[in-house]
């Protein structure tokens, strides 16, 4: 448990500095860690892409193994947004002790369902190949490369929970050295393994679960540093109450997680039909446009620690005048990544797969539309960080889902039916402006009950 000077100094700082600054500077590592994860993943497509025989096929592995990766994340921000949300507010209410059992309790029990998922994936490793949407000719690469996933699970979401407990802690910092520090070992190992050593889509399997322990372990020494909770095992204390805490904090997170695994699996089965040129361009192009959201993300978890301190210290003013801070930057990064991506689409995909027209002409086109609503993104992602972060499990929750759930999974089903592939490519983007039209209400109704819970 952190004690003396640090913490009160923490304290002092996440509740009486400019939110504004206070915001920019967690959000700086954090939006590093987000574009070092996200490039480090678009690695393993750029390097097994760039192998002679069978390189279409393997990059498309890789895409199908993006929803298996979904749900690891799913399950990692469930328990350290859940247990991270929980501790801020402790620290903001100078409840050390708490946050104390609390960290350990999510670190702890997020390993353990790691350890206990991925076993059971590699049991079933062929069979989830084939229920992912994998063809004949790209299933072997997909059991090559998701076996080394399955055995890093643990060490991924004990990975993504002692990240989003630091960063609710305000230690952005410590939580972007654990993280990128797997990162780039992910990144030297990969061409390594994949063309040095003949592995194949194997090797880039490998090169993540050596990366990704390594990283779990930076992470966890990190929690010993400038006041940050410290994890013991002793401390772990499962008890109902605290479990509770962690679903509250942590269903909305589980929710858009999870769903995005779902959705990446019923676009893999929609699009399966259309050839591995095509299930290969949509990978390259979900994966961009997922760098261009990391941004807005790393604003999100910069906004979350500042959120989840004032609104701990009850000080809803300063809650709200994040929240539009975080409105009005994250719409404007969007929107800058919206030009971006339509005027250099066929270069960004030509990256990843130069050799293949016929998946640079469908990446790109892909890619434009993915990106074509994300100006829209902003308004709908910091309202539901805000209902995530200020105990609004519900609207949090129908908000996670809605954009995944509620929109794009029956809508790929509907367009594809009446579009064909042109439905399925545009399907994320109609997602997401009715998910801004519905998140319009709900975020407005969470700023007027702060305002009446502050008088």
């Amino acid at each position: 448990m952190p004690k003396g000077s640090a913490i009160e100094e923490k304290h002092k700082k996440m509740t009486e500095s400019s939110v504004e600054r206070l915001i920019c500077s967690l959000a700086v590592p954090t939006i590093a860690i987000m574009l070092v994860s996200a490039f480090y993943n678009m690695a393993d497509t750029y390097f097994v892409g760039q192998i002679s025989k069978d390189g279409t096929s393997s990059t498309a592995a890789i895409g199908i193994s993006f929803s298996v990766m979904s749900v690891i994340q799913a399950i990692g921000f469930f328990f350290g947004q859940g247990s991270g949300n929980y501790i801020s507010r402790q620290l903001g209410a100078k409840n050390y002790n708490e946050a104390s059992s609390m960290a350990s309790t999510g670190v702890v029990t997020s390993f353990i369902t790691g350890l206990i998922l991925g076993s059971l994936g590699l049991l079933n490793l062929e069979k989830i190949c084939i229920f992912l949407g994998a063809t004949p000719t790209i299933l072997p690469h997909a059991c090559s490369y998701l076996k080394y996933i399955f055995l890093a699970m643990p060490f991924m979401t004990g990975s993504l929970t002692l990240n989003n407990q630091l960063r609710f802690q305000g230690s952005a910092v410590h939580a972007m050295v654990g993280m990128m520090s797997g990162a780039l070992i992910n990144v030297l190992l990969d061409p390594i393994f994949i063309l040095f050593l003949n592995l194949g889509v194997a090797g880039a399997g490998l090169a993540t679960f050596i990366s990704q322990s390594f990283g779990f372990f930076i992470l966890y020494f990190a929690t010993g540093f400038n006041g940050n909770v410290r994890i013991f095992l002793k401390d772990f204390s499962p008890k109902i109450n605290r479990l509770i805490e962690i679903f509250k904090g942590g269903f909305p997170s589980l929710c858009r997680q999870g769903m995005g695994g779902v959705a990446m699996l019923c676009l893999n089965k929609e699009i399966g039909i259309y050839g591995d040129a095509a299930i290969a361009a949509m990978a390259i192009a979900t994966r961009t446009a997922h760098i261009s959201y990391s941004v807005l993300i790393g604003f999100g978890h910069g906004f979350q620690p500042v959120c989840g301190f004032n609104y701990g210290a009850k000080l809803y003013d300063r809650v709200k005048k994040a929240f539009w801070f975080l409105v009005k930057v994250g719409s404007c990064v969007m929107t800058l990544n919206t030009l971006i991506a339509f005027i250099w689409a066929p270069q960004i995909v030509a990256f990843f797969r130069a050799d293949d027209p016929e998946v640079i002409r469908l990446g790109a086109i892909a890619l434009k539309a993915q990106c074509m609503a994300f100006p829209f993104v902003g308004w709908f992602t910091s309202c539901s960080m805000l209902c995530q972060i200020t105990r609004q499990t519900l609207k949090a929750s129908f908000l996670a889902a809605a954009r995944q759930c509620l929109f794009f999974i029956p809508g790929i089903f509907i367009l594809s039916y009446f579009w064909g592939l042109n439905g399925i490519i545009y399907t994320q983007p109609a997602a997401d402006i009715l998910s801004f039209i519905i998140s319009l209400p709900i975020g407005f109704s969470v700023l007027k009950g702060m305002s009446k819970e502050k008088n």
